[in-house]
């Protein structure tokens, strides 16, 4: 292989990787909230951004039995909580994941989350034509109101 042909291939090694790096789903500041004894799940709040339509379908966590998207809102005076199949991510916004409204629940926790300590936690990013993506994610727990 000449120096010239060398330069090229490396040149073109380096573009595709930039080019998968640019494509992939941004998370922003993931947090989980602490818990107190005994509790059994917790929730995952973090800012995400796609390059492209996109779907947020799920996840794991060593610390939790199961990892489901789910959706908070209000009906009336009653708050309700439901488990979604997925939650768009409409190419080049963010979507806030956040207390009160859509988030990431861990469920069947196996042990006290305390603040401070860092949960980590795999997002799966369905994209179309099947194709998946995977977030690792580092949450940081913080304390706060249980409710959520």
């Amino acid at each position: 292989m000449t120096r010239t042909t060398t330069i090229a291939l490396i040149a073109a090694l380096a573009s595709t990787f930039a080019s998968a790096a640019h494509d992939q789903t941004t998370a922003t500041d993931p947090w989980v909230r602490a818990t107190v004894a005994g509790q059994k799940a917790t929730g995952l709040f973090v800012e995400l951004k796609s390059p492209t339509t996109a779907r947020l379908v799920g996840g794991s966590s060593p610390v939790a039995a199961s990892v489901e998207v789910h959706e908070m809102s209000m009906d009336g005076a009653v708050m309700r909580m439901r488990a979604l199949p997925a939650l768009d991510l409409p190419a080049g916004q963010a979507v806030a994941l956040k207390p009160g409204s859509y988030h990431v629940m861990l469920m069947g926790l196996k042990g006290t989350v305390k603040a401070g300590d860092q949960v980590p936690v795999t997002l799966t990013i369905e994209r179309a034509g099947g194709k998946t993506e995977t977030l690792q994610l580092q949450a940081a727990a913080r304390a706060g109101n249980p409710a959520h």
